[in-house]
C-alpha cells in the first residue's frame, strides 16, 4: 500500500499539486485520470522519487519516501517496477538482454540465474520464443509486453505504469490491460496507472482518482465513475464516445422502463 498525504508541489513559484492526499491499495489497480495539465504525471514522478515535493509525505507501507537517505531510496527501488510510455527498451539489446537488464544492476544472481528468471517473465507475458528478437524486430504490442517483463523481473512489490496503452490499437490495448491487472491479482502487487483510456478506466479500474487542475476531485472505481455526479468528473469522462455511448444507452433504458 503507498499512501500519499498533502502532497504539494510548484515550479517555479506555480503550484501543480494542491495539498493532495490519496492511498493507493495493494492488490488493486489504482488509476490516476484527469486532463492533459492536471497534475497526474507530476504526482507519479513524485511517488516515484523523480520529483521531491514541496511538502507532504509518500508512504510506502508506512516508509516516509521524502525523508528516506539515499541509501534507503536505493534499496526501495528494488521493490518498484515502472513501465514507460514509449516502453524504453534498448535497441541495441536483444529481448533477453533487456529483461535482464533490472537483474544485473539492482541484483546478485548468476547469469544462469538471471538468464532463467528472464526466460520466465518472457513466457509470463506470452512471449516465448521471441528472447532473441531485437525491439525492431517486434510490434509496438510486443515491446509493450517485453517491458512488462522487465518491470516485473525483479519481483516488485509495486507497479507504476505510465500510459500504458499509449500507441496501441484497441485490440491490443485491451490485451495490455488484462496482461496488467493478472499481474497484479497474481502476485498482489500495489499497481499505479497514470491513464487517459476510458476503456482501461472501465476494465481494470479497481480505484480510479480523478485530478483536476492539481487538486484530488474524486475517488471511486470503474462500477461508481458514471454515475457520480461531480461535474467536473462528468465533464471528463463522458467527452469520451465510449462514455457518451454507455449514457446514450442508460436513458435509453430508462426511456423504456418509462414506458
Amino acid at each position: 500500500m503507498i499512501e500519499v498525504k498533502n502532497l504539494i508541489k510548484s515550479f517555479e513559484g506555480q503550484e501543480v499539486l494542491h495539498n493532495v492526499s490519496c492511498l493507493f491499495e495493494e492488490g488493486k489497480n489504482n488509476l490516476i485520470i484527469g486532463q492533459s495539465g492536471s497534475g497526474k504525471t507530476v504526482l507519479m514522478k513524485c511517488v516515484i522519487g523523480l520529483l521531491r515535493p514541496d511538502s507532504g509525505e509518500i508512504l510506502y507501507d508506512g516508509r516516509n519516501l521524502v525523508t528516506m537517505t539515499g541509501r534507503d531510496v536505493k534499496m526501495l527501488r528494488r521493490e518498484i517496477g515502472m513501465l514507460f510510455q514509449g516502453s524504453a527498451l534498448f535497441d541495441s539489446q536483444t529481448v533477453e538482454e533487456n529483461v535482464m537488464f533490472p537483474l544485473t544492476m539492482f541484483s546478485d544472481m548468476t547469469l544462469r540465474d538471471r538468464v532463467k528468471r528472464a526466460l520466465f517473465c518472457l513466457d509470463r507475458v506470452g512471449l516465448k520464443g521471441a528472447e532473441n528478437k531485437y525491439p525492431s524486430e517486434i510490434s509496438g504490442g510486443m515491446q509493450k509486453r517485453v517491458a512488462i517483463a522487465r518491470a516485473i523481473a525483479l519481483n516488485p512489490r509495486y507497479l507504476f505504469c505510465d500510459e500504458p496503452n499509449s500507441g496501441l490499437d484497441p485490440q491490443t490495448s485491451i490485451k495490455i490491460d488484462e496482461l496488467i491487472n493478472d499481474i497484479t491479482k497474481e502476485y498482489d502487487i500495489t499497481t499505479v496507472v497514470n491513464t487517459h483510456d476510458m476503456n482501461s478506466v472501465l476494465g481494470i479500474g479497481d480505484n480510479i482518482i480523478f485530478l483536476n487542475k492539481g487538486h484530488k476531485e474524486w475517488v471511486g472505481n470503474k462500477d461508481t465513475i458514471i454515475t457520480s455526479d461531480n461535474k467536473e468528473l462528468n465533464n471528463f469522462v463522458f467527452a469520451s464516445p465510449l462514455f457518451k455511448r454507455i449514457r446514450a444507452a442508460e436513458v435509453e433504458d430508462d426511456n423504456q422502463k418509462i414506458k
